[in-house]
């Protein structure tokens, strides 16, 4: 997976929906940071279909989306989506602070 993938239809885990309605994420922001977001980190191994971290902007603010690719049928699955901790993450937001 490279992050820019076609897709044709996009679902939400029940995990992903409840972080966006806390943190006021919208479905817009979901498919900009896929459309124009980077990867930061690559799980080929995620089962049932590899899955990539990716790191966007949108309004003004830094996102991680976990999104999974189902490439038989360009289905996209978004794992969970979040605003990174900067406590957590480095400022550029690509790289977890070590404990």
């Amino acid at each position: 997976m490279d992050g820019k993938r076609p897709i044709e239809s996009l679902v939400f885990s029940g995990h992903a929906l409840r972080q966006m309605f806390a943190r006021s994420i919208t479905t817009q922001d979901i498919r900009t940071v896929i459309d124009d977001g980077e990867v930061i980190a690559s799980y080929p191994d995620d089962r049932p279909y590899p899955s990539e971290m990716l790191l966007g902007f949108s309004g003004g603010r830094a996102l991680h989306v976990v999104l999974a690719y189902n490439e038989a049928i360009r289905s996209g699955y978004v794992v969970t989506a979040y605003v990174p901790d900067t406590k957590l993450w480095s400022e550029d937001y690509k790289t977890r602070r070590e404990p």
